[in-house]
């Protein structure tokens, strides 16, 4: 299945034989103050700057309704964001995964976002259209 928007996303992790939880990131692009000149004039035209991380959640594909109710949630915690990252945990013998499980997860997430690393995370934007970060 092809994923390009966040709806996509929870539509194949309600189909999945083991339970699933989703993990969400929701981050924003700053740009550091040591920048030099280039990546000033590249942020200021959309492009560059250091991902930060803000607020962390899990949610099971069931307690999502789709990508609007996520975004209406995400306003009631008055956190700023552009952009949402997110991974899923799997199940095991036909329980969801912990809440422990879980925050332990999003720290290792949190820390792969600082660092760059993005490979087993989809990102999506505001309107729950998947991007692509280089």
């Amino acid at each position: 299945m092809i994923i390009s928007t966040f709806d996509d996303l929870l539509q194949a992790a309600r189909t999945q034989d083991l339970p699933q939880r989703l993990l969400l990131v929701f981050a924003n692009a700053e740009l550091p103050p040591d920048c030099t000149p280039q990546q000033r004039q590249q942020f200021e035209a959309g492009t560059g700057g250091a991902l930060v991380p803000g607020l962390c959640v899990d949610k099971t594909p069931e307690e999502l309704g789709n990508f609007a109710a996520l975004r209406e949630e995400s306003a009631q915690f008055a956190v700023d964001w552009q952009m949402v990252f997110v991974s899923t945990l799997t199940g095991t013998s036909g329980q969801a995964p912990t809440s422990q499980q879980a925050d332990t997860a999003l720290t290792r997430m949190v820390t792969s976002i600082k660092l760059g690393a993005l490979a087993n995370m989809i990102v999506f934007d505001r309107q729950g259209e998947a991007i692509s970060l280089s």
